[in-house]
C-alpha cells in the first residue's frame, strides 16, 4: 500500500467498544493500578530513575504516582514514521492507520509443500520473510518463526539473517537479551551504513516483553533501554491471557493491560525522554474447557478495540494481533477467525497488527495462512475507504440517461469508476458452475497453494550488496561465538 493515501482509510467506517465516560473509568483505574499496586522491577539503574522521578520504589516494587505517569504521555512522542531498509517512508504509525504484519515466534510451521506440522526450520523464515515481501496487503514483517535448526543460543540471530535476506520491508525482532539484541541491531545497521543511518530512517523496530502481570525484568529493560540508545522504535507488549494470567473480565484484562503499558512507557521515557514507543499488548483468552490460550477469540478482538481507542485517546501508536486462528489447518476455522479479527482490528484502528499466518494458538506459522490472510486484509482495507458521495457518484445523470429498463455497462461512467470502486479478489474467485468445473473444481487452499508456489518461484525482492551480505554474516558469527 502507499505511505500516504488519502482515501486509505474513511473516519466513518469505525468501531468503538466502549464509550468515553467508560475509557476515563479504564484509565483511572489503571492509574490507581500503578501507584497503589505498582510493579516488580529488578534493573537497579531502572529503579533509580523511577525513585528519582518520584516514584515509591520498595526492593524490588516500584509504585507510580499519576503524575508521573502523565508527564511521561507528554513526553512519548505522538506519532512516528518508520523506514523500509532502501530508506522509503513505509509505516505512519499515528492515528487510526493499520498495518498488518506477519506472524512470529512459532516452534513449528505448517509444512506447505507436505501439509503436515513439522519443527521450524531456518528455510521457513526465509520463505516467510520473501511471501511477505511480495504480498500487497503485508506491511512490515517478523522473522517467521523460531528457527529449530540453529543453534539454540543463536538462534534469534540466524532468525533475523534469515528475515533481512529476503525482505526490504519494515522488520520488527525478536531477540533473548541485551547481548544478541546488539547484535541484531548491527546487523541492521550494517543493512543502511551505519548506526547513525538507521537512527535518522529506522527500518528496525524493537520487541522487549515484560511479564503479565506486572514485572518487568532486568534483562527486558536492559533490552528497551539498548533500542532507545540507538533511536530505534519498540513495541513493549505484554501478554495477557485473560482468566489465567490477567483478570477473567474483559474490563479488568484491559486495567491491567493498560497498567502495564503504561509501566513500559514511564520507565522508557524516564530513561530517554522522547523515545519512539508503542502503547503496545496483546490479548489471549485461557479456554476453561481445552486450557488453550485461544488467540483468535471474539474476546481478543474486543479487548484490543479498546487498546484502540486508548492509544488514539493518549495519542499514541498502538500494537496488537490479528489474522492469526486457533485452528491446526487452514480450514473453515481458520478463514472465519482471520477474517473476524481482521476486521475488527480494521475498523478499530490498530496501527501495528501482526500475526498474519498463525495457526495452533500461535504455536505455528503457515505460509498459506498468511497468503489467505493478505486476500482478507485488502477485502478489510476496500472496506475502510467507505463509500464516496459527490455528485458524480451519486449518478442522478447517468440513471437519468439510462432510464427505466436500460442497462449501466456500456456507460461511460461504468468505465470511469468500476476499478475504483469494485475490489477484486485473487485467491476467493467468482465462478460459473460450469467455469469452475472446467478448471478442476479447485477449493480454496488449492488456489493458495498455487499463489503461494508462484511467489516462491518467481518473487525476487531487491538483495543485499554482496559486500552488506558478508557484513551480516560476519556480525552474526561474532554473535554466536561471543553469546
Amino acid at each position: 500500500m502507499p505511505f500516504e493515501d488519502p482515501e486509505r482509510i474513511n473516519p466513518s467506517v469505525s468501531m468503538t467498544m466502549v464509550s468515553e465516560n467508560q475509557l476515563d473509568d479504564i484509565f483511572e483505574a489503571a492509574l490507581l493500578v500503578l501507584s497503589r499496586t505498582g510493579f516488580k522491577m529488578t534493573h537497579d539503574a531502572a529503579k533509580q530513575l523511577c525513585r528519582s522521578a518520584g516514584c515509591q520504589v520498595d526492593a524490588d516494587r516500584v509504585r507510580v504516582p499519576r503524575t508521573v505517569v502523565e508527564q511521561c504521555i507528554q513526553t512519548a512522542p505522538k506519532g512516528f514514521t518508520i523506514y523500509n531498509r532502501l530508506g522509503s517512508p513505509a509505516l505512519d504509525l499515528k492515528g487510526r492507520n493499520s498495518y498488518y504484519g506477519c506472524s512470529t515466534g512459532s516452534p513449528y510451521t505448517l509444512d506447505y509443500e507436505t501439509g503436515k506440522i513439522r519443527p521450524t526450520r531456518y528455510r521457513d523464515l526465509e520463505i516467510g520473510a520473501l511471501v511477505s515481501d511480495a504480498l500487497p496487503n503485508i506491511d512490515w514483517v517478523m522473522p517467521f518463526g523460531t528457527t529449530q535448526d540453529t543453534p539454540k543460543h543463536a538462534s534469534f540471530l540466524y532468525d533475523f539473517e534469515a528475515c533481512i535476506s529476503n525482505t526490504t520491508l519494515p522488520v520488527m525482532f525478536l531477540s533473548e537479551g541485551q547481548q544478541d539484541s546488539l547484535y541484531i541491531q548491527k546487523m541492521a545497521a550494517a543493512c543502511v551504513g551505519g548506526k547513525e543511518r538507521l537512527e535518522s530512517k529506522p527500518f528496525l523496530m524493537a520487541y522487549p516483553e515484560p511479564i503479565t502481570p506486572l514485572f518487568y525484568p532486568e534483562e527486558v529493560v536492559s533490552r528497551a533501554f539498548l533500542a532507545a540508545d540507538w533511536g530505534i522504535p519498540q513495541c513493549p507488549g505484554t501478554s495477557q491471557i485473560i482468566g489465567a494470567t490477567s483478570p477473567v473480565t474483559m474490563a479488568g484484562a484491559v486495567v491491567l493491560w493498560l497498567a502495564e503499558a503504561l509501566m513500559s512507557v514511564v520507565v522508557l521515557q524516564l530513561y530517554k525522554p522522547g523515545a519512539k514507543i508503542c502503547l503496545s499488548g496483546n490479548f489471549g483468552k485461557f479456554d476453561m474447557a481445552t486450557t488453550v490460550s485461544a488467540i483468535a477469540s471474539p474476546e481478543t478482538c474486543m479487548c484490543l478495540a479498546v487498546e484502540a481507542q486508548m492509544g488514539q485517546r493518549l495519542g499514541l501508536p498502538t500494537w496488537g494481533l490479528a489474522g492469526a486462528s486457533d485452528s491446526m489447518l487452514l480450514d473453515g476455522q481458520a478463514g472465519v477467525e482471520a477474517a473476524f479479527s481482521i476486521l475488527s482490528q480494521g475498523l478499530s484502528g490498530l496501527n501495528l497488527i501482526h500475526d498474519v499466518g498463525y495457526l495452533g494458538a500461535g504455536m505455528i506459522c503457515s505460509p498459506e495462512m498468511l497468503v489467505m490472510g493478505d486476500e482478507i486484509c485488502g477485502m478489510t482495507r476496500h472496506l475502510l475507504r467507505g463509500i464516496t458521495v459527490d455528485a458524480d457518484t451519486l449518478a442522478t445523470e447517468v440513471i437519468d440517461k439510462v432510464g427505466p429498463g436500460g442497462n449501466f455497462i456500456q456507460s461511460p461512467h461504468t468505465f470511469k469508476h468500476f476499478k475504483k470502486e469494485s475490489w477484486f479478489p485473487d485467491i476467493m474467485k467468482r465462478f460459473y458452475k460450469d467455469r469452475w468445473e472446467q478448471s478442476g473444481s479447485p477449493d480454496t487452499r488449492e488456489r493458495v497453494r498455487e499463489k503461494l508456489s508462484k511467489i516462491i518461484q518467481t518473487h525476487r525482492p531487491a538483495a543485499l550488496d554482496p559486500s552488506v551480505k558478508a557484513e551480516i554474516e560476519k556480525i552474526r558469527q561474532q554473535g554466536e561465538s561471543s553469546l
